[in-house]
């Protein structure tokens, strides 16, 4: 116990004063009501944004290290096993807590072919890159020209895929019978776009204006074209409008769904209507042809 010994101003001498016990922090302190109280740890999400220099808003891990996905994995399965896997770990949190601008329907989990599980986002296996040293890099984006960087603001993806028509005919580039992986625009939940063969620069010449045939090559209702991944000419993309809804166009080329692809991540069936007549778009997309 320490005592403080005041001096007083009065003429009455010296009054002693009785300090209170203090403790140093170097000290132990037994005390309850002199220990320090535990402050509570801030909450950290588990997937977070992060804001990029050179990609704006990405995904990273709590302690902000990059997420990426592989346009490999065109069909909602990881494609990227044995050495391929040491390269590009996956991410795994069965139960995430995401930041803000993230919403848990865009979450799921896979199991890879080990058995073990994988964090997905918008349907795509999720990963980090063993090139990255530090939070912030983003040294794995356009490797190979299907790893991309992680981002919520994609207007479109990329997938790696064999056509294969509803036909059940598998198809190559040039849409004759063939195996051949064919990279292809996607939306950004990998969902396959297609271009009408009859269409003109910027010009829907097969949507009705009741929209009555809309179910069958729905149009891609894009109204502003945010991001594309880094290996797309993002200049190459715009809108147009369609009897008052909006459109995306690739390359002047307005930009369709399939109907019986069903919203299915890494479908491509309208391939093989024609075939060649909806075909799917990538770099190598000529111009659409003026009106």
């Amino acid at each position: 116990m320490k005592i403080n010994f005041l001096k007083s101003s009065t003429t009455l001498g010296l009054a002693i004063v009785l300090g209170l016990t203090s403790c140093s922090k170097d000290n132990n302190n037994d005390s309850p009501y002199n220990s320090p109280q535990p402050q509570a740890p801030a909450a950290t999400s588990t997937v977070q944004l992060a804001n990029n220099a050179k990609f704006g808003s990405i995904l990273t891990d709590k302690a902000g290290r990059s997420l990426y996905s592989f346009s490999v994995d065109a069909a909602a399965q990881s494609n990227c096993n044995g050495n391929c896997a040491i390269t590009w770990p996956a991410f795994y949190d069965p139960t995430p807590s995401l930041g803000t601008g993230l919403k848990s329907s865009d979450f799921g989990v896979i199991t890879r072919a080990d058995n073990s599980k994988q964090t997905t986002y918008k349907g795509w296996p999720l990963y980090y890159y063993s090139g990255d040293s530090k939070a912030g890099d983003t040294n794995g984006d356009g490797i190979g020209k299907t790893w991309f960087v992680s981002k919520p603001d994609y207007t479109v993806m990329l997938a790696n895929e064999q056509l294969l028509g509803a036909d059940g005919v598998a198809y190559n580039s040039q849409y004759k019978p063939g195996s051949e992986v064919v990279q292809y625009i996607t939306d950004d939940y990998g969902r396959t776009l297609y271009s009408f063969i009859k269409d003109k620069a910027n010009t829907n010449t097969y949507t009705k204006s009741d929209f009555s045939n809309d179910s069958v090559w729905p149009i891609n209702q894009i109204s502003k074209v945010l991001n594309v991944p880094s290996i797309l000419d993002k200049s190459k993309f715009g809108t147009i409008t369609v009897f008052g809804k909006p459109q995306l166009t690739f390359n002047g080329w307005p930009m369709y769904f399939f109907g019986a692809d069903a919203g299915v991540k890494g479908s491509n069936k309208g391939v093989s209507v024609g075939p060649g007549a909806w075909p799917v778009e990538n770099t190598t997309t000529p111009a659409a042809p003026a009106n």
